[in-house]
């Protein structure tokens, strides 16, 4: 008989409702200090698209840099929403209904390809989204961007809701990973992440689980990029089209742990600690000086923080 503590789902409830606790608990303790409301703001955007880039990168080992294509689609999608007159929360529907339904033709084509040359495809994904939006002037703005209506309000409101919203969207996605890690999903994406050809062997449906990873992880992409764009209040192509939003959460997971559920949120954290501190100490040489941080702990923990720290423990 199962008992409450070994039900699956006991993780991803504990994870929403924590989320939802932090995000209505963050705010009071913040207060209307612009730079920690940014701050907390950004590692809950970096958390979520780290663990969206894990279900790809991490769970089925496949290192995609399509985060940036469907964060600039969910911008866009509820930029485009709202200028019609729709309701917000049509907006954020259609971000992550249009995100997933790019994402899964799209993932079912280039989710053939391996290594390099999957990861260079789903580079083009970014290029050819920006050259898109940036050439769709009615539509888009095209360069010049696009303002969203109700964006000049209170500044401090609206980065309040950012932040919440953020958070939540951040234990959502964290809940979703567990489910998927714990469930026949992951089994069947650790298993083509082990071995793919042996995988297909023993009877997975390789194709049709690594697209549904890509899709899930292509709509919290454009959740994200929809809730940053409510946000900011104004997006231009070469802003949520940039390649760093594909890149920062790939090294997030990375220092965190590729392919655990708790990687990318650890990951994210101290990337972001660093950042901060070497953008505020070192400015002009930050960047070099955070590169060469993560290059350390890569070289100390290889696997990661999490998966390090499990090993040392295990020895």
């Amino acid at each position: 008989m199962k008992t409450l503590s070994s039900s699956p789902w006991i993780g991803p409830v504990l994870a929403l409702a924590g989320g939802v606790i932090l995000a209505f608990g963050l705010p009071a303790l913040v207060g209307d200090q612009a730079y920690l409301l940014r701050l907390a703001t950004q590692l809950a955007l970096l958390i979520t698209l780290a663990i969206a880039w894990n279900l790809v990168g991490g769970f089925t080992g496949y290192p995609s840099f399509a985060t940036a294509a469907f964060f600039g689609l969910g911008a866009y999608a509820i930029a485009v929403a709202q200028q019609a007159g729709w309701p917000v929360w049509s907006g954020f529907l259609l971000a992550a209904v249009l995100s997933a339904l790019l994402a899964a033709p799209f993932g079912f084509a280039i989710l053939r390809l391996r290594g390099h040359y999957f990861a260079i495809a789903s580079l083009m994904l970014v290029t050819i989204l920006k050259e898109v939006t940036t050439g769709w002037s009615d539509l888009t703005g095209g360069g010049m961007g696009i303002n969203l209506p109700g964006a000049g309000g209170n500044p401090t409101a609206i980065a309040t809701v950012a932040l919440e919203t953020m958070v939540i969207l951040a234990a959502a996605a964290l809940a979703l990973s567990m489910v998927v890690a714990k469930g026949r999903l992951g089994f069947g994406l650790a298993c083509i992440r082990m071995n793919e050809t042996a995988a297909m062997g023993a009877g997975i449906d390789a194709p049709r689980l690594k697209t549904i990873a890509f899709t899930l992880s292509a709509a919290i992409c454009g959740l994200a990029g929809a809730t940053y764009a409510r946000w900011i209040g104004y997006i231009d192509p070469s802003d949520v089209y940039d390649v760093m939003w594909s890149v920062r959460p790939i090294i997030a997971a990375l220092i965190g742990g590729v392919g655990t559920v708790f990687g990318p949120v650890v990951g994210s954290i101290v990337y972001m600690a660093f950042e901060e501190l070497m953008w505020r100490n070192l400015l002009t040489f930050g960047t070099g000086a955070l590169g060469v941080l993560i290059a350390l702990l890569v070289l100390l923990l290889p696997a990661g923080i999490i998966p390090g720290i499990l090993r040392r423990r295990a020895s």
